[in-house]
């Protein structure tokens, strides 16, 4: 893909990053088998606020793992595949795993001047063709129990330098149930429509938004019901080991269907 857009205020003109379908294609395929081999599951309420999002659109989320940047991949390629989807990435770093822009990974200088101005014309770019911007605002690293988010200024930015993008809240949460694997847990907020004119009030908007998201999800998450989840991904399940064996084996002499869950709960959860 090679359209372009042009910054608003300068003669320059951003163009929107290529994406290799084929490369692309690889790396869903690898971040697939890594979500179902170290979680039981990827559960997802108000799906349906991302399936139905048209248009431009910016998914911001907080930042609490090494696995957030995968969690966008899986949900881009599953609830969005017929979208093309693009995602900021330090510069510095992005040179060590080139391979990454090629799916839609796009350089920028943080902390610089030169970068913001690089962040925003890429983006707005890529927004005015019609794809996804994914964005971790925070800019680092922090536990989802965090408060404030203190996220940077650059979604804000973003947010009103293009007005009819939507911007969705993503909440994640990485947490042990009653399994040996532990969950993958997902939440998305309805549509944020800035109502201020400046980045400091539209970042608290943006940031107030995230965190009734994340409010919401740590209740579902403290609850430990799988029911009101959508499982996106179904993954490891069970004990494993000489526990499962036991179990498998006493399932087969006494003539009873092997259920791998420890709880049955998930279970039944699982069977749907």
């Amino acid at each position: 893909m090679a359209t372009g857009g042009t910054a608003r205020g300068t003669a320059t003109v951003a163009t929107v990053p290529p994406i290799s379908a084929t490369m692309l294609r690889f790396f869903t395929h690898i971040v697939r088998s890594y979500f179902k081999r170290h979680f039981r599951a990827v559960g997802i309420l108000h799906a349906e606020r991302m399936r139905e999002a048209s248009g431009p659109l910016i998914v911001y989320a907080n930042h609490g793992s090494w696995w957030d940047p995968m969690v966008s991949v899986l949900l881009a390629q599953t609830l969005m595949p017929d979208r093309n989807h693009y995602a900021p990435m330090d510069a510095e770093p992005l040179k060590r795993y080139p391979v990454l822009s090629k799916i839609g990974i796009f350089p920028v200088e943080p902390a610089t001047a030169r970068g913001a101005v690089q962040f925003l014309r890429t983006s707005e770019a890529i927004l005015r063709s019609g794809g996804v911007v994914w964005i971790t605002p925070q800019g680092r690293f922090a536990d989802a129990r965090e408060r404030p988010l203190a996220f940077k200024a650059g979604l804000a930015a973003l947010g009103l330098r293009v007005p009819e993008a939507k911007l969705l809240p993503l909440a994640i949460e990485y947490t042990f149930w009653n399994e040996r694997a532990p969950e993958t847990l997902l939440s998305v907020a309805p549509g944020v429509k800035l109502d201020s004119t400046t980045t400091e009030g539209a970042t608290a908007e943006l940031e107030a938004a995230l965190e009734a998201a994340m409010a919401e999800l740590q209740a579902a998450a403290v609850a430990r019901d799988p029911l009101p989840f959508e499982v996106l991904l179904q993954g490891a399940r069970g004990t494993g080991g000489f526990y499962a064996l036991g179990r498998r084996l006493r399932a087969i002499f006494t003539g009873k269907r092997f259920q791998p869950d420890h709880s049955a709960r998930n279970a039944g959860e699982a069977g749907r």
